[in-house]
């Protein structure tokens, strides 16, 4: 990884997104110390898990009575 102080960083902005596309990571020095306040990491495409679908498949039962009757507009909340 390539530091680099605040005042370097803005001075060259334009080539240290060029390093960074490039797949480098740049730290950012601050303070008296001179410590690392910041990375600038390339992006990386995040991927989402897999959805589960029928997780609770066999876990229940449901059952209407013959009785059972409703409207679309009780349905649907109206």
């Amino acid at each position: 990884m390539k530091t680099m102080s605040v005042g370097t960083f803005k001075a060259n902005f334009s080539q240290v997104l060029k390093m960074v596309l490039a797949g480098e990571e740049v730290g950012i020095l601050y303070g008296k110390k001179k410590e690392i306040v910041a990375k600038l990491v390339p992006k990386t495409e995040e991927k989402k898990p897999k959805r589960k679908l029928g997780i609770l498949e066999g876990k229940g039962k449901i059952r209407f009575g013959t009785d059972f009757k409703i409207t679309e507009e009780e349905f649907l909340g109206s």
